[in-house]
C-alpha cells in the first residue's frame, strides 16, 4: 500500500501528463519524488538547484493548480534539493525551497488616457487602441531581501530598504538612494525594495526601469512627440525604481523631464528608489534642483564588504546551487577577491562550471588557477588578510595573536614574515601593512623584510619555512 503521499502526488502527476508534452514529462517530472505531506504541504525531491528554478519558471502555474485540486485551497508545494557534498564519500544532504511566487511580482494593468484616433504610439509600454496597459515592473526574483546578505557594509542602506518595503512612500526616506562602487550590490537591493513591496501590497505599481532606458524611451518619445503620455505613464506609478541615476549627467532634458515627474511622484506620496556609483554631492553635469532633492530622503552608502561578510554571501551562493565547497576554498575567494561581490560570485560560478563539465574534484588548486584566468586584475595580487591567514594556519597561531602587541618570539616571527609577504605579493604601502599588523609602522615592516631575509640566508629551518609558504600563496 503506498503511502498518501505518494497516491497525491500520483494524482497530480496523471493532471501534469494530461497538459504537457511528453517529452517534457519525461525531462522535468518522471525524476521527482514525493518525499512527505504534512498540513497540506506535499514536499517533493528534485535532482538539483536547475531543475527547481526550471519548474518554477515554467511549470509554477499548472502545479499550483494541481497541488491546489489534489489538496484542497491551503494545498502548497515544498521543495527537497539534494546538496552535493564535493567530497567522494560523504553523504548527500538536502535543503528546503518553498514554492516562489513570483507571478505575485506582476502588475495590475493601469488605465491610460487615449485618443484612438492618432496612429502615434502613446508611450513606451503601449499598443496603439488599448485603454488598458499592461506594467511589467521588470523585477528580477532572484534579487529578493533572502539572497541579500547583510553585513557591517550594507546595514543601514538594507535596513531603510527594508523599512521602505513596509510602508512604501510613508516614511522619511523618500526619495530612497542607494550608491556604492561596482558590484556591491545596489541594484540587488533595488529589486528587494520592489519586490518586498509587492509582495505586500499586491495592488501598487511597481517599475524598475534603468537610467539609460528612460533616457532612451524619453527620445522616441520627443521624436513621435508623445512626451506629455511618456510624462503621464510615469506619474502613474506607485513606486519608481531608477537604477544608475548618475547616467543622466549632462542630460539637461533627460533631467528636466525627470524632475516633473520626480516632483509629481512625491507630492502624491508615491516611493522613489534610486541608486548611483557616487553620492549626490559628488555627481557631476547635474543639476542643482535635482540634486536638492536627491537629498530629501535619504543617502545611504554600500561599502567593500568585510571578510565575514563575503564568506556569507559565498555560502548562500554556494547552497544557492546545491553544492557544499570545502572551507578553504569558500575562505580563499573571500580573502582573494575583496572589493566586487559581482566579481567574486562569477569566480565561484566558473569554478563550480570548470568542476561540474570536467569532473574535477573542486579543491584549492582549481580555485587558484580559476581565479588566475577569471579575474586576473584583481587576483594577481594576493591580499594582506589571505597572506595572515595562510602564516597562522602555517605556524597554528590565531590571526588575532599576529595583530596583538605580544612580543613573544614565535609570534614576532610570523608577523615578520607576514609583513615580508605582504611586501613582496602586494602592492600594498609600508603604511598599510603595518597598520594590517596590529598599527606597526612603514620602518617597523622595513626591519621585519630586512630580518626575514637576513634569516633566509643564514638559516635553512627557517628558509624552508619561507619556501613552503611562498608555494602555498603563489597563484600558479
Amino acid at each position: 500500500m503506498s503511502a498518501l503521499h505518494e497516491e497525491k502526488w500520483e494524482a497530480c502527476l496523471k493532471v501534469i501528463k494530461d497538459n504537457i508534452s511528453i517529452q517534457a514529462f519525461k525531462t522535468w517530472f518522471s525524476p521527482i519524488s514525493p518525499i512527505k505531506l504534512e498540513d497540506s504541504v506535499l514536499t517533493i525531491q528534485v535532482p538539483s538547484h536547475f531543475f527547481y528554478e526550471w519548474l518554477e519558471e515554467h511549470y509554477i502555474s499548472l502545479l499550483k493548480k494541481v497541488i491546489k485540486k489534489e489538496l484542497g485551497p491551503n494545498g502548497r508545494l515544498e521543495y527537497s534539493i539534494i546538496m552535493e557534498k564535493n567530497q567522494t564519500n560523504s553523504t548527500p544532504y538536502t535543503v528546503k525551497l518553498p514554492a516562489s511566487n513570483k507571478s505575485s511580482l506582476h502588475n495590475s494593468p493601469v488605465t491610460m488616457p487615449l485618443n484612438a484616433s492618432e496612429k502615434q504610439i502613446k508611450n513606451p509600454f503601449i499598443i496603439p487602441g488599448l485603454k488598458k496597459v499592461n506594467v511589467d515592473s521588470n523585477l528580477n526574483p532572484s534579487y529578493s531581501f533572502e539572497n541579500f546578505v547583510e553585513g557591517d557594509c550594507n546595514r543601514l542602506a538594507r535596513s531603510a530598504g527594508y523599512a521602505v518595503a513596509k510602508k512604501p512612500g510613508g516614511t522619511a526616506f523618500n526619495p530612497l538612494l542607494i550608491y556604492g562602487g561596482v558590484g556591491l550590490g545596489k541594484t540587488h537591493l533595488a529589486h528587494s525594495i520592489g519586490i518586498g513591496i509587492k509582495n505586500q501590497f499586491p495592488n501598487k505599481t511597481v517599475l524598475y526601469v534603468s537610467s539609460e532606458k528612460f533616457a532612451h524611451q524619453f527620445i522616441d518619445a520627443i521624436k513621435n512627440q508623445t512626451t506629455n503620455d511618456f510624462i503621464h505613464f510615469y506619474q502613474m506609478m506607485d513606486v519608481l525604481i531608477i537604477d544608475d541615476v548618475q547616467f543622466f549627467s549632462g542630460k539637461e532634458k533627460t533631467q528636466d523631464v525627470f524632475f516633473h515627474i520626480f516632483n509629481h511622484l512625491h507630492q502624491n506620496g508615491k516611493q522613489i528608489i534610486l541608486t548611483s556609483d557616487k553620492a549626490p554631492v559628488e555627481m557631476q553635469g547635474m543639476e542643482q534642483r535635482l540634486l536638492s532633492r536627491f537629498k530629501w530622503g535619504l543617502s545611504a552608502d554600500l561599502q567593500a564588504p568585510d571578510l565575514e561578510t563575503r564568506i556569507a554571501i559565498l555560502e548562500n551562493k554556494m547552497y544557492g546551487n546545491g553544492i557544499d565547497l570545502p572551507r578553504e576554498v569558500v575562505e580563499y575567494l573571500a580573502y582573494s577577491i575583496n572589493t566586487n561581490i559581482r566579481e567574486m560570485e562569477g569566480a565561484l560560478t566558473s569554478l563550480l562550471a570548470q568542476a561540474s563539465l570536467n569532473k574535477k574534484a573542486i579543491t584549492l588548486e582549481l580555485a587558484k588557477q580559476m581565479i588566475d584566468k577569471f579575474v586576473k586584475n584583481t587576483a594577481r595580487e594576493v591580499s594582506i588578510e589571505y597572506i595572515q591567514k595562510v602564516v597562522c594556519d602555517y605556524f597554528d597561531l590565531p590571526i588575532e595573536l599576529l595583530k596583538s602587541k605580544t612580543r613573544k618570539r614565535e609570534v614576532v616571527q610570523a608577523r615578520q614574515i607576514a609583513m615580508f609577504f605582504s611586501k613582496k605579493m602586494t602592492k600594498s604601502s609600508l603604511a598599510n601593512i603595518g597598520a594590517h599588523c596590529g598599527g606597526k609602522d612603514h620602518a617597523t615592516v622595513l626591519h621585519a623584510c630586512r630580518t626575514v631575509n637576513n634569516l633566509s640566508e643564514t638559516d635553512k629551518q627557517f628558509k624552508s619555512y619561507l619556501d613552503d609558504l611562498e608555494k602555498k600563496l603563489s597563484i600558479q
